[in-house]
């Protein structure tokens, strides 16, 4: 399975619904010679006949059936609005002259950026974007993408007969592009969902949702599966995601994000997320989180308000032939056992190797690693798995691993704000303000370091303040904004403290480029930064 590539990035917004019931069956014959039963008698009939004299007939229960399917289905699509309200990390978007939905998206080939750096500017306060979702119950809940909500300061949601609702967040789930919504309404109508899993490629599914805004609003579109087990590499995706995604060629637009993708029986089998584009438009490449997935986080986020992860303890890739060839295996399939995580790994204390080829989980097969992604993500930490490895020569192994909790990186961000607002430095000391880089920092004491969280060997400056129309503005991150950002070095050099990084600073001119190394706390990564010296 090929893996698009950041370079070949474009993502769009998209949406997708339909539900109803569909009972007679379609058979096409590949000669004049083959035999099959007629969908309306069990008198058998040449494949030539039926194509000549039932055609309009068989055509005739097709359409009826996806025109049944279609207008139960809208019963259960909404229209979301939402009112953007200036994103409290105060990180960048892109500057872009497109409708909002327009902004995700990943370059294809041969397709320049939209915007580098250069062009990026604070998301306005009020921005208005649309999109869709789908009732999921008769109580009120809606299932729609994390990417609709995002940000959203007031949501919105209209139902097919026109009435509105004010929508409550109820939760949010970045990691798989999933959210949950709340309205207080009666005479709902959810759609009935169906099993990913049990989808098959070349399938026929209807798309409804809300494509470029307003005027297209309870749009049906129809297509096939066209593929499953889809890993894209999408803006934001992190080592958290789950990429798994059902393709298809029902069309599908920005606008249309977070409505359903349904199979002929009206079951909603997917939820529209993304689309493969050159110009951010429909171009024959849509892709949905399936509804596996997708009821998963749903139920968590319903339960708790938040999702919480189980692991292996492992980083993977997914199997190729020469692995599939050491290991003995009849076919490519499987997933390869790279390195782990740390020490304390569950996988590694159980006996796994790297190198092993993961083939299946509680006896369910795994073919790739979405697949083992969704079989362990939403188990219970703790809980114990049964995990089948191949090994050279064709040795099958199963192994017990307990699983372990995934940190949630949004939680830790948020301690780590609190340590800070409590104070990262010694008592009474007071921040030293750097104006050659436009900021304020604290010295990381051991004491702050404590508080912090900070690693023995990270040292150095903690950001507190950056100011707005600073050399350091969208570069280091206080705590309120995606941070703090500790700053161990200026050009090589290590520094301490803030003190020791004010006098590196004064080794270099007013608009001399330097290069920092720079710690985020809440992330707990290395990155370099250069920033022109005011």
């Amino acid at each position: 399975m090929g893996r698009i590539t950041s370079s070949q990035r474009k993502i769009a917004g998209i949406s997708v619904a339909t539900a109803s019931v569909f009972g007679a069956g379609l058979l096409f014959g590949a000669s004049d010679t083959t035999t099959l039963t007629h969908p309306r008698t069990s008198t058998p009939a040449t494949a030539g006949a039926v194509a000549r004299s039932d055609a309009p007939s068989v055509l005739g229960d097709l359409s009826n059936a996806l025109a049944a399917t279609a207008a139960h289905v809208k019963a259960s699509v909404v229209y979301i609005t939402t009112e953007q309200g200036a994103r409290a990390s105060g990180r960048q978007t892109p500057r872009l002259e497109l409708p909002p939905e327009f902004r995700r998206f990943f370059d294809m080939p041969g397709m320049p950026p939209m915007n580098g750096p250069e062009g990026m500017e604070p998301s306005p306060r009020g921005a208005r974007a649309s999109g869709s979702g789908f009732i999921v119950t008769g109580d009120g809940y809606i299932l729609t993408n994390a990417h609709v909500v995002d940000g959203a300061e007031r949501v919105t949601v209209r139902l097919l007969d026109h009435r509105e609702f004010p929508a409550k967040v109820v939760g949010t789930d970045p990691a798989t592009d999933v959210a949950v919504l709340k309205v207080d309404a009666k005479g709902l109508t959810p759609a009935p969902l169906g099993s990913s899993d049990a989808t098959q490629v070349g399938e026929m599914v209807l798309a409804v949702g809300n494509p470029l805004g307003e005027r297209l609003t309870f749009t049906v579109t129809s297509g096939i599966v066209s593929a499953k087990g889809r890993s894209l590499d999408l803006p934001n995706s992190s080592a958290r995601s789950i990429q798994n995604f059902i393709q298809t060629d029902a069309a599908i637009n920005p606008g249309n994000s977070g409505g359903p993708l349904v199979n002929i029986r009206g079951e909603v089998i997917g939820m529209n997320a993304a689309i493969a584009s050159p110009t951010g438009t429909y171009a024959g490449y849509g892709f949905a989180v399936p509804i596996d997935l997708a009821r998963q986080v749903m139920d968590q986020l319903i339960k708790h308000g938040s999702v919480e992860r189980a692991a292996l303890g492992i980083s993977v890739r997914d199997a190729g032939a020469n692995d599939a060839a050491y290991a003995g295996l009849s076919e490519i399939r499987g997933v390869v056992v790279q390195d782990f995580g740390d020490a304390s790994s569950p996988a590694k204390s159980a006996g796994i190797l790297p190198g092993d080829v993961i083939v299946a989980v509680d006896g369910t097969p795994v073919d790739y690693v979405g697949q083992l992604q969704q079989r362990v993500a939403f188990r219970r930490p703790g809980e114990t798995v049964s995990v089948e490895v191949a090994r050279k020569g064709g040795q099958r192994v199963t192994i017990k691993v307990p699983l372990q909790r995934v940190s949630d990186p949004a939680a830790e961000q948020r301690a780590a704000e609190r340590r800070t607002e409590s104070g990262t430095g010694e008592r009474g000391e007071r921040g030293v303000a750097l104006s050659r880089l436009g900021i304020t920092a604290l010295s990381s004491t051991d004491a702050a370091a404590e508080r912090l969280g900070l690693p023995e060997n990270v040292r150095g400056a903690v950001v507190t303040e950056v100011t707005d129309d600073g050399p350091a503005a969208g570069r280091l991150a206080t705590a309120g904004d995606g941070g703090p950002d500790v700053v161990i070095a200026v050009e090589g050099r290590a520094v301490s403290s803030a003190a020791d990084l004010s006098s590196a600073l004064e080794k270099h001119s007013a608009g001399e480029i330097v290069t920092l190394r720079v710690y985020n706390v809440p992330a707990k990564s290395y990155r370099v930064e250069r920033i022109r010296l005011g």
